[in-house]
């Protein structure tokens, strides 16, 4: 609750003024059954007309006094607590963006998204009901307490009686409820991640005939979450009937002893009716409370939920460090890494690149190719070893130096459903020449075909474009900000061999100074390498031109064998 509080911390003003207003509203409301008991008592009693009309008058002035106070009240706690989750949902996800690749990992995407949405409007209920009742509650369970016991202390007697055992059901309830809540998060979690694997895989789903299966699978993940979810809300349920019970009967108490201490005439009937409605609004305050309660369960373990990732340490934090002189570009020297810090995805890499030159990565899946790239963007840290750009290590360069001398294209990219302008300059500052020069070197001319050209409009995950229309547009976005290091994990791998070939001389004439990794499963692809690293189970087995590699390494001339054919040679 600690996040709370510090969110909060800035609306402090806004919350005293409000908790003032409701204040006053719920005290005058507190007078209504007082003012009713002297109509009964003083004027009703003697034929006072003028009397009654007068307290009367009082009487609707004090309602129109506490609905107004209750209204403005309630409208300022609706705009603290929407401000307030604004700046926690904003902050939770500048917080996620900036994780790192690892911490990602450990957290899962499908619980970040469940913290960034349900979590964060359990939080947000909370802060806008304990605002609202956290108030009024309280003051209407005191106060009408004190002015029942001004009114008849004997009867307010049999109602404090019933209070220590509301008292511990409520307490009890409340500490079972925030651990329940957390696990039906957890559940949640679970279901997020089972639907984002549904949307995803759901073309392979069908294709494959699996859809009964992934239902019934569905189905175990909704049913646990159900289950959860009963379990949670039958025990925090289980505070209402019996708060319930004790109250009714405490009232019947009252009735039974009010009745006969008016037969005695030790008290008045107008005295018993005022009593009874701040019975009655006791009752309700206590309701409310145990509602309060409840909310407090869920938003408590929503706010650790999200206090947790807020909490987390920066992962990849600066490390100054003198450069270096240094003519190559790209460095890697002893590099290992492991994802589970079991067994090691890359081992032992080192090789180093100059300004301009193109490496080629090739090798069977899960070598380690591509991790290779994730330690050069410094999404991880490697275990052992150091990476050095431009004579700096990486640890030593921000996110925005690093990435500004970069351009990109992943194995599993995207596309927004935005523009293909809007796609490829990605708020970057990019001009229509420099995108029209990205398109031609991508061999994207394809774009000034479709209705409206840069402004044509595409789909989520750019679905009305083929894969290899989507391919060259994410080497476009790659290209159009001229960097200095362009990584290509397998870009090319839906384009015909003309294209690929149009495509990687378009690279060397256009972007010739530019440091390029390739990563590609085709010799075709990197043949014309500079240098090319053959990697398997992590480890370079092979490093040089295709030339080199032709009589010193088995497994790229295999390669070569296979794709080639007698071009192998």
């Amino acid at each position: 609750m600690r996040l709370v509080g510090q969110y909060l911390r800035p609306y402090l003003g806004r919350i005293c003024l409000q908790l003032f207003i409701k204040l006053g509203g719920t005290v005058v409301e507190l007078f209504l059954p007082s003012l009713l008991s002297i109509i009964l008592d003083t004027y009703a009693q003697v034929g006072d007309v003028r009397g009654v009309w007068g307290m009367g008058a009082l009487m609707i002035l004090c309602a129109c006094l506490a609905w107004v106070g209750n209204v403005v009240a309630n409208r300022m706690s609706t705009n603290v607590s929407r401000d307030f989750i604004l700046r926690v949902r904003r902050d939770l996800f500048c917080r996620i963006t900036a994780l790192s690749a690892r911490q990602r990992d450990q957290a899962t995407e499908a619980s970040l998204v469940s913290r960034l949405t349900s979590d964060t409007y359990n939080v947000h209920n909370m802060v806008d009901r304990m605002m609202r009742l956290g108030v009024r509650a309280p003051i209407l369970l005191l106060g009408g307490i004190i002015v029942s016991l001004s009114l008849e202390p004997v009867l307010t007697l049999v109602l404090i009686c019933t209070l220590p055992l509301l008292g511990v059901t409520i307490y009890l309830s409340s500490k079972k409820g925030v651990p329940l809540f957390t696990r039906v998060q957890q559940g949640q979690d679970r279901m997020v991640r089972k639907i984002q694997e549904n949307m995803a895989g759901a073309r392979v789903i069908r294709a494959l005939s699996r859809t009964d299966m992934e239902q019934d699978s569905f189905a175990k993940v909704n049913e646990d979450l159900a289950q959860r979810q009963r379990t949670a809300d039958l025990t925090m349920a289980a505070v209402s009937p019996i708060v319930n019970f004790v109250l009714n009967a405490g009232l019947a108490a009252v009735v039974l002893v009010g009745a006969w201490r008016v037969q005695q005439n030790v008290t008045l009937p107008g005295t018993i009716v005022a009593f009874l409605s701040y019975f009655t609004i006791i009752l309700n305050a206590l309701l409310m409370v145990s509602r309060l309660f409840v909310m407090y369960s869920k938003g408590s373990a929503s706010a650790r939920r999200i206090a947790d990732i807020m909490a987390m340490p920066e992962d990849l934090p600066l490390r100054p460090a003198d450069h270096q002189a240094e003519e190559a570009h790209v460095v890697f020297r002893q590099v290992s890494f492991s994802y589970n810090k079991t067994m090691r995805n890359v081992e032992d890499v080192s090789f180093s690149l100059r300004h301009g030159q193109t490496l080629g990565i090739i090798g069977p899946t899960g070598s380690g190719k591509s991790t290779l790239l994730k330690l050069l963007l410094r999404q991880y840290d490697p275990d052992a070893g150091g990476i050095l750009l431009d004579g700096a290590p990486l640890s030593a360069l921000t996110p925005e130096e690093l990435h500004a001398r970069v351009g990109v294209v992943f194995q599993n990219d995207f596309l927004m459903a935005d523009s293909i302008r809007e796609n490829i300059r990605f708020g970057r500052e990019v001009n229509d020449e420099a995108i029209d020069e990205a398109l031609i070197s991508a061999q994207a001319g394809f774009v000034h075909e479709k209705e409206g050209g840069l402004d044509f409009m595409l789909n989520v995950k750019g679905r009305n474009l083929s894969g290899g229309q989507q391919q060259r547009v994410l080497i476009a976005r790659a290209l159009a900000d001229d960097p200095r290091l362009l990584l290509l994990d397998d870009c090319s791998s839906a384009l015909d061999f003309r294209t690929d070939r149009a495509l990687r001389r378009a690279l060397r004439q256009r972007h010739g100074e530019a440091t390029t990794v390739i990563v590609a499963q085709r010799v075709s692809a990197v043949m014309a390498a500079d240098r090319i690293l053959v990697m398997d189970k992590g480890r370079i087995i092979g490093q040089g031109t295709h030339d080199e590699l032709l009589h010193s390494c088995p497994m790229y001339r295999q390669l070569c064998l296979l794709q080639l054919g007698g071009e192998a040679a």
